[in-house]
């Protein structure tokens, strides 16, 4: 058979193995059962060796449509991975019409946008950050505009990225991206990846949060914060390969109106916080800057997937990679480099997987926090 359709790598986490293919830079979880067949297929000279491997544990018809299966399985995992081309465009300096600096302690950026709505796509996040530079050293300048409906992302003149409006969330991932590059002084190529969550540390160790949107993760954070845990990223949390650690993201915590009501009481001049009119699906929001933790980065033991709802007991149980993998991966970026997947992998296969129920915010923030206790107990 095709060799060069088999996946680079493979690694078995409970009941389940998690497959990783180069071409297409694509995980796959499947089942022991489906695992064996695929290496027996694999291992085949032909179809009909393969066929005639399995005939004595299913008909004729079964096994051609098993055949079948794992040949459309084996094509569909391997279709080619294709990084984004970003087009020639020269930056149109006159449509800088509104300005800002952003200092994070020494280090300082500037954006400039072309407009209020166009400002509001990463502002709000950072606003906290706006102040202007002691030293005026400017490490970076970055052009946001809107052209054409698409969305335009400059750093120091040379286009990085382009979306449509609609898909704004694209270039957002891309900026916190570069600005994450810029102040730890990397390069997009040193990380393994950036995931779709938010990761609270307790000082020694961090547990990624994971869930879609209006599952309550932001909530949850913004909880534990005010409980005396810190905020290391909201959203988008980024693993660096160096290290295998989660590293700051300055973002503020983006909060949902259904949440103003029970945060109101429980965080610091809440009430106080502008509220963000950006589009009609998002609604009104609130972002909550944090205090930066006393460390950059941090191990990560735990992945949770949070589901808030209404009227139900705090419920955290073990799940399996497959429960995880199938909400972290759509959403996130992770970078196509091998040694940067088997890394990934090896990653995974360190961590505690567990699924979060909840409703009442006293007893989610006990459980979080005797969760904390047993995993430092493991370090």
């Amino acid at each position: 058979m095709n060799n060069s359709l088999a996946p680079a790598y493979k690694k078995l986490f409970g009941e389940y193995w998690v497959l990783w293919f180069e071409v297409s830079n694509s995980y796959s979880i499947i089942e022991p059962k489906f695992k064996l067949l695929l290496e027996s297929y694999l291992e085949s000279n032909s179809k009909a060796d393969f066929l005639d491997t399995i005939s004595n544990d299913m008909s004729v018809s079964e096994s051609n449509s098993v055949s079948e299966t794992l040949f459309s399985y084996l094509n569909s995992c391997n279709e080619p991975y294709n990084s984004a081309n970003i087009p020639s465009t020269v930056l149109n300096t006159s449509q800088r019409n509104i300005s800002e600096t952003y200092t994070f302690e020494d280090k300082s950026i500037q954006i400039n946008y072309d407009s209020e709505l166009v400002k509001k796509t990463v502002h709000p996040a950072l606003a906290n950050y706006c102040k202007a530079s002691s030293n005026n050293n400017i490490l970076a300048t970055f052009d946001l505009f809107l052209e054409n409906d698409e969305l335009l992302l400059f750093q120091d003149e040379k286009l990085i990225s382009s979306a449509s409006k609609h898909s704004y969330h694209i270039i957002q991932g891309k900026f916190i991206m570069h600005l994450l590059c810029t102040l730890y002084n990397n390069l997009e190529t040193d990380w393994i990846g950036t995931f779709h969550g938010s990761t609270i540390t307790d000082g020694n160790l961090s547990i990624l949060f994971i869930g879609d949107s209006g599952k309550g993760k932001s909530t949850l954070c913004a909880l534990l914060v005010a409980n005396g845990f810190q905020l290391l990223a909201d959203d988008v949390s980024p693993l660096l390969s160096k290290d295998q650690h989660i590293y700051y993201n300055p973002s503020a915590i983006s909060i949902k109106k259904g949440a103003f009501e029970l945060l109101e009481p429980l965080v610091n001049d809440f009430e106080n916080l502008p509220i963000v009119k950006f589009n009609k699906t998002k609604g009104d929001l609130k972002y909550m800057p944090c205090v930066k933790p006393n460390k950059d980065h941090y191990p990560c033991t735990a992945i949770i997937s949070v589901n808030y709802k209404p009227n139900s007991k705090t419920k955290l149980e073990k799940v399996s990679v497959k429960t995880i993998l199938e909400t972290l991966i759509p959403d996130s970026w992770l970078s196509p480099n091998p040694l940067h997947a088997n890394q990934f992998l090896d990653w995974l296969g360190q961590l505690e997987f567990y699924q979060l129920t909840y409703s009442d915010t006293q007893s989610v923030t006990t459980e979080i926090a005797k969760l904390f206790k047993q995993l430092n107990k493991k370090l």
